[in-house]
C-alpha cells in the first residue's frame, strides 16, 4: 500500500514528532537520533568508503569491531549539566546517556588489519577495501573401514 506523501520516512516518528509529543531539547545532547549514524557508502575501484555522521560524540566513545563478516560501529555520550546556586543548592541538574550501534556485513575475508578509520570533525570516515572471496575447497572425511 502506498502512503500519502505527507509522511517522512517512518510514519510512527511523524505522527510522534508534534510540539505536542515531542520533548524538550536540552544543552550539549547530540542530535536528534534520527540524525545520528546517517551514513554515506561511496565505492571506489578498490574498495568501499563510509562516512558515518556522529555529531556530538568524541572520538574516545566511538568503537569499530569486526566480527563473522560484520563491522559493528557503536557510539556511547554521557554528559552533565551541574548548575548551583551561590549557597551550593542545586537549581538545574540534568543527565543524557545515550548510544546508537550499526552494523554492515563486509565480508567474512576482510581483516582487521585491512580496514582503516578516522574521525574527524563528528564523522568518522573508514576505508574498506576489496578483496576476493576465496573459494572454499571441500575436505574429504574418510571413515575408517574395520574389516
Amino acid at each position: 500500500m502506498l502512503m500519502p506523501r505527507i509522511w517522512g520516512e517512518d510514519l510512527f516518528d511523524d505522527l510522534f514528532d508534534y510540539p505536542v509529543f515531542r520533548a524538550p531539547a536540552a544543552e550539549n545532547h547530540p542530535q536528534k537520533t534520527m540524525d545520528v549514524m546517517k551514513t554515506d557508502v561511496k565505492e571506489h575501484e578498490n574498495g568501499f568508503e563510509l562516512a558515518i555522521n556522529l555529531p556530538g560524540y568524541d572520538k574516545k566513545n566511538v568503537t569499530a569491531e569486526l566480527k563473522d563478516g560484520f563491522l559493528t560501529v557503536t557510539a556511547e555520550t554521557n554528559t552533565e549539566n551541574n548548575e548551583k546556586d551561590e549557597k551550593g543548592k542545586y537549581i538545574r541538574r540534568e543527565r543524557y546517556y545515550g548510544s546508537c550501534k550499526r552494523s554492515f556485513y563486509v565480508g567474512e575475508d576482510v581483516t582487521e588489519e585491512d580496514i582503516k578509520a578516522k574521525f574527524e570533525n563528528g564523522v568518522l570516515k573508514i576505508d574498506i577495501p576489496k578483496i576476493e572471496a576465496k573459494p572454499k575447497v571441500e575436505e574429504k572425511k574418510l571413515i575408517a573401514i574395520e574389516g
